[in-house]
């Protein structure tokens, strides 16, 4: 699917929800819950293509794998943490949307303590000992 088709449906869907809204509120969105998700699926076949991108340059840069596979789970924790969010804000529990940014953030800070830590303690071994 290519950045047409995706505005395309993105657009239909959002015409469609503005006319149903106020006829048929939980159908009206229910097609965006429905384009919401098939958008997120569509780009989401583009994905393998930019990990493949990543993996390559963290071998050439000799960056441990680990290091590489953290980020990528950062990078899909976000934009999943995203999709939810912004769905849960459409549907207007905007309480719920702010706890499911929240929780992302939490995991993305579990994940990236390894990173930090391998950045402070090379910054460490540059500075000299006291």
């Amino acid at each position: 699917m290519d950045i047409i088709q995706i505005v395309t449906l993105g657009l239909i869907a959002s015409i469609l929800y503005i006319i149903l809204k106020d006829m048929r509120g939980p159908f009206a969105f229910t097609i965006i819950l429905i384009t919401g998700i098939a958008l997120f699926l569509a780009v989401i076949s583009q994905i393998g293509s930019i990990i493949r991108l990543i993996e390559s340059l963290g071998q050439k840069a000799s960056i441990n794998s680990m290091y590489i596979e953290t980020i990528l789970k950062i990078i899909g924790i976000a934009y999943i943490t995203e999709l939810g969010a912004s769905i849960t804000k459409d549907a207007g529990l905007g309480a719920v949307a702010s706890k499911i940014e929240l929780a992302g953030k939490i995991f993305i800070l579990l994940l990236a303590i390894p990173i930090i830590s391998a950045v402070v303690e090379a910054i460490l071994n540059f500075l000299p000992a006291t």
